[in-house]
């Protein structure tokens, strides 16, 4: 039996009453009684679907948003502490900067068969497999600590990173499976935000719980504590994304999910879909722009720790207090731009603006860096932040408007296995500008590709499709129901014009 209508009004919230929390759950299996309002295309088609929220949705993206902090705090525990770690396992300065750069390699080979499997499993068997690698590579990292098992503490990275291509495309794809259309770029940046604080922590306390101490048995043991604390939360964490975490509301949260939930499995095909989205220009261009700038940022983070130490020697910890104020500034601005997208759903204008904005927070900071006064790169680097950090949803969204109704996994996936690109070729090409030429050449080495997206940005067309997709379905009423469906197709040739 076909789904029947209902009305727009007639979404559902947590103080529905018993009786209509029951005939929506029937309605989903298509065994609702019949009520006056019940209408049904002649032809089958169906009109507006039910939605509904639910509350459980915060607790999925908190739940999304803790381990993947559990999981982006090890991304640059090894390169804040750079100096410490080389000399423990008496390796060199670019070996170190390989336990960041194995989370940009891993990604790129892997995100097609993660997406791949997305799309055929769902949700929550990729958080079950992103929780359980990321626990297993922190308990491998705990048998490591010792100055000849550096190839183990590798392994334990390896698997770490292997759990992150399982997360970081994951925020946008949630928002959209859980939240109302009035609220999802909130979610998606409160999904973002998880990896932005894992990665501010992941700059604060290993300086702090790891001294530079000559000693080899302390500091071994100052290591050790830092992997134990990290093997415990992520435990902590697997077991409760094995009891909590759920594939997604038996209601769609917005009409333009209930469409897309609509195409039936037969007529959905994973390559064609990577085709569909290559052949979508404005995504590609945002392909491009979305890898220059998280590239940046990747690049600024791995090499952090050694750029502060030129100008400012022994400033470890200022240096990870640094990166933190740069990823803690990022993540107030990635709620705040989630909060405009939701408010406003201007796009590309606040995609361009915060774009140009990190351009010039990179030339304030590069310019700056070497003055001599770590009150101002404090300054400085917060203001990149702000912006360069602010922008990971920003791109998730936009991307996810760009190519509706394809799998949100799959764009989002696309963008980051870009940034793992560029990322590792920045860090790489930044890593030995600044060991020939200085800090300053390594800069704006990066300022003249952030230039580059800039001018890009402003060539993406903004076509909206989610949004047009929502806006037919509020505008299509019982009266339209007999001249229009809300299929995908139809949707996507309205999108389009």
């Amino acid at each position: 039996m076909s789904e029947k209508q209902v009305p727009e009004n007639t979404r559902l919230n947590e103080d529905d009453t018993k009786t209509d929390l029951e005939n929506n759950v029937k309605l989903e299996s298509g065994d609702a009684p019949k009520r006056p309002d019940d209408r049904i295309k002649p032809d089958g088609h169906e009109g507006l679907r039910t939605t509904r929220l639910y509350k459980r949705r915060w607790i999925i993206v908190l739940l999304f948003s803790s381990y993947s902090l559990c999981n982006s705090f090890q991304w640059i525990q090894y390169g804040i502490i750079n100096n410490i770690f080389m000399k423990f396992y008496n390796v060199s300065a670019f070996t170190i900067d390989w336990m960041s750069m194995i989370y940009m390699l891993t990604y790129i080979p892997f995100i097609f068969p993660v997406t791949w499997l997305l799309d055929k499993k769902g949700l929550r068997v990729i958080a079950l497999v992103a929780t359980a690698l990321n626990c297993a590579g922190t308990w491998i990292k705990v048998a490591s600590v010792r100055p000849n098992l550096f190839m183990v503490t590798f392994l334990g990275q390896f698997s770490c990173s292997l759990a992150q291509v399982f997360i970081l495309g994951m925020p946008s794809r949630i928002a959209s499976v859980w939240f109302g259309s009035h609220e999802v770029s909130t979610a998606c940046s409160i999904g973002v935000f998880g990896n932005q604080l894992g990665i501010a922590i992941g700059f604060l306390v290993p300086p702090i719980l790891v001294p530079n101490v000559d000693n080899m048995d302390e500091l071994a043991h100052h290591i050790s504590i830092m992997f134990y604390i990290t093997a415990g939360v992520a435990t902590f964490l697997f077991i409760l994304v094995v009891f909590v975490f759920q594939e997604r509301p038996k209601l769609p949260p917005t009409q333009a999910q209930a469409t897309a939930r609509s195409i039936p499995p037969e007529q959905y095909s994973y390559t064609a879909s990577i085709r569909r989205l290559l052949r979508n220009r404005p995504f590609i261009l945002l392909i491009i722009t979305y890898g220059l700038n998280v590239g940046c940022f990747y690049a600024v983070g791995t090499l952090l720790n050694r750029m502060i130490i030129e100008h400012y020697p022994g400033e470890e910890v200022n240096a990870g207090r640094i990166g933190l104020t740069i990823v803690i500034a990022g993540m107030v601005g990635s709620l705040i731009c989630g909060v405009w997208l939701d408010k406003t759903k201007t796009y590309k204008q606040t995609t361009l603006a915060v774009y140009f904005m990190s351009l010039v927070g990179m030339i304030v900071y590069a310019a700056t860096l070497s003055l001599g006064h770590l009150w101002v790169v404090f300054i400085t680097a917060g203001s990149l932040g702000f912006f360069m950090t602010g922008y990971l949803p920003l791109g998730f969204e936009f991307a996810v408007e760009l190519t509706y109704p394809e799998s949100e996994g799959t764009s989002s996936g696309l963008l980051n296995c870009s940034a793992q690109v560029f990322g590792i070729i920045f860090t790489i090409c930044q890593g030995k500008i600044i060991d020939s030429f200085g800090t300053l050449a390594g800069n704006i080495f990066l300022c003249v590709f952030l230039l580059i997206g800039t001018i890009i940005t402003g060539l993406i067309k903004s076509d909206l499709r989610r949004q047009t997709a929502n806006l037919l379905a509020k505008a299509t009423g019982p009266s339209d129901c007999d001249h229009r469906s809300l299929d995908a197709p139809s949707i996507i040739k309205e999108a389009q014009l």
